[in-house]
């Protein structure tokens, strides 16, 4: 089993940036996928972009495509979410979430192919 702990969250204007850090426990967390989604309250959870067990493949919400950057660092057993150029939509909490790949370099971008999450970090972005 994995436990994820988010944490970076906070309050920045437009424009500014952020750095969400995803920290996983257990020996197995190297070979999992993994994937950052956020929520508004109301609102479905959205997918922002997912990372494969070995950071090679990523994949990018288009809303995020070209400002967020997803990476991984297994010796640590943490996915970082790299923020830039944030905008007021930006605004919700993020959460990680992880599946085990058994070592295929898939990225998954459906809430429901995750398997453990984190409890999430507030990101708001005023304008």
């Amino acid at each position: 089993q994995v436990q994820l702990v988010e944490s970076g969250g906070g309050s920045v204007q437009a424009g500014g940036s952020l750095r969400l850090s995803c920290a996983g426990s257990g020996r197995a967390f190297s070979s999992y996928a993994m994937g950052w989604f956020r929520q508004v309250p109301g609102k479905e959870r959205e997918f922002v972009t997912a990372i494969s067990w070995s950071g090679g493949t990523t994949y990018y919400a288009d809303s995020v495509k070209g400002r967020f950057t997803i990476s991984r660092d297994n010796a640590k057993n943490t996915v970082y979410l790299q923020m830039n150029s944030l905008k007021p939509e930006d605004t919700a909490v993020y959460h990680c979430a992880a599946v085990g790949s058994g070592h295929s370099d898939v990225v998954l971008r459906f809430w429901w192919m995750y398997e453990y999450w984190g409890q999430g970090t507030q990101v708001t972005v005023s304008s």
